[in-house]
């Protein structure tokens, strides 16, 4: 559950600085993407065992992250985004769901934006530093690292991604 949040704040934060009014937006183009993000997360609460007959019936990819996240081990996901003008636009990483969020720019250009950002939740903050570089218009990287403190436990997040510009169509892909 946590990868797949984590997984979307990186696709939405692009999205969303790139769209944001005070950013200068990457020079990248539009249509499909692919993303392959490694993430690492040590001070995360224990996961309790998952019962083998469980974890038989989970699909590969599933079973993988779910065994990674037990033992503490970096992971890799690998999907596909569309992104579109009016992605561009409407999409916003930080909904009302997520609590109070604040972004500052630190550096932004066409070929690299830095922010840090802040969040308060109902008994949790995070402070990170997101940085995107356009190493040109078909190809994206860049890294992410946060601290959570929540509930007397303090969590560590690092991130590394890389995106790849696939083509003008996006196909059944949104």
């Amino acid at each position: 559950m946590r990868t797949n949040f984590f997984l979307a704040l990186i696709v939405f934060s692009w999205l969303t600085l790139r769209a944001a009014d005070n950013i200068t937006p990457l020079n990248v183009k539009e249509g499909l993407w692919e993303m392959t993000v490694t993430h690492s997360m040590s001070g995360m609460p224990a996961i309790p065992n998952i019962p083998p007959d469980v974890l038989a019936k989970m699909p590969p990819e599933q079973r993988a992250r779910v065994e990674a996240a037990m033992k503490g081990g970096p992971s890799t996901d690998v999907r596909k985004e569309c992104i579109t003008k009016e992605k561009l636009e409407k999409h916003s990483v930080f909904s009302n769901n997520r609590g109070d969020c604040t972004r500052t720019v630190v550096n932004s250009t066409g070929s690299k934006l830095e922010v840090k950002v802040h969040c308060e939740e109902k008994q949790a903050s995070t402070d990170g530093t997101l940085v995107l570089e356009a190493v040109g218009s078909d190809r994206v990287k860049g890294t992410m690292e946060s601290v959570t403190n929540a509930n007397g436990h303090t969590m560590n997040m690092n991130f590394t991604f890389s995106s790849k510009y696939l083509g003008p169509a996006c196909g059944d892909v949104k």
